[in-house]
């Protein structure tokens, strides 16, 4: 009798829990939703939207600088050291460029985008909430998810595309310092050999989709967390922990996807 007892908490815990899920998504798009459908108000929102850039995309500029350089210089290095093997160093130019394009450049620009602007997101909306921000904007007939949600759901989506043409820029660049200042590479074979494998229009258009959808995905979740949090201050440090992790684990998720889908056949 115990051990059916058992059972049938456990089976009711996982139905809680997938309920509580659904019901996370469904509150997750009517946020989304609410926000972005209506009227277009460019002359409020606009200056809210040039300060969350600020927020969201200049202030993360400099971790994005430093490590696409020494990704991009890692790269160089190793991929110096295995091409040597087969007498193929020239091509190192090709792997670098692909590699931050179709890979890494998306990639590690949203899980950094997601540690540093995304968890910003969600503990200032959490914070808003719990000192009753929100409640006040409410009270005085001023809808919060247009006025506080959607500037920081487009700064997001315009911030990381060009965030990510930045670290791929600078990750290109340190494997050039690496595979051509030091190592001594020619500099028209490593460029020449980058021309002539890049597909520009394909490679750069799979790389801004994926950074949009990424962008989609990271910014979203960091705003639900955030507005949905509990407000106290154990609430918003859970939300902000699940931020990071949801955001990291649907990125990799989603660029496994994207991956076959772009380049499956």
């Amino acid at each position: 009798m115990l051990f059916v007892l058992k059972i049938t908490e456990a089976l009711a815990s996982v139905g809680r829990r997938g309920i509580n899920t659904c019901a996370s998504f469904g509150r997750a798009g009517l946020m989304l939703f609410r926000a972005l459908v209506g009227k277009p108000q460019f002359a409020r929102q606009w200056p809210l939207l040039v300060k969350q850039l600020y927020s969201v995309g200049v202030l993360s500029l400099l971790i994005i600088l430093v490590s696409g350089l020494f990704i991009g210089m890692v790269l160089g290095l190793q991929g110096y050291l295995i091409l040597t093997t087969y007498s193929a160093e020239a091509s190192l130019g090709m792997m670098v460029a692909l590699s931050l394009l179709r890979e890494l450049g998306p990639v590690v620009t949203a899980l950094l985008f997601a540690g540093r602007a995304g968890s910003a997101l969600t503990a200032e909306l959490g914070l808003m909430k719990a000192t009753e921000q929100i409640s006040s904007l409410e009270m005085m007939a001023i809808d919060p998810l247009r006025r506080v949600v959607a500037p920081r759901f487009w700064a997001g989506l315009i911030s990381m595309p060009l965030l990510t043409a930045i670290f791929v820029a600078v990750g290109i660049w340190g494997g050039s310092l690496v595979g051509v200042d030091w190592k001594g590479i020619d500099s028209g074979f490593f460029w020449s050999a980058m021309q002539t494998a890049v597909d520009w229009r394909t490679d750069l258009l799979n790389c801004l989709i994926k950074s949009l959808v990424f962008a989609i995905t990271v910014t979203w979740i960091a705003l639900f967390n955030g507005y949905d949090a509990i407000p106290t201050s154990e609430g918003i440090s859970r939300a902000t922990t699940r931020t990071v992790v949801h955001s990291s684990l649907a990125v990799l998720g989603l660029d496994f996807v994207l991956t076959a889908l772009m380049f499956g056949n």
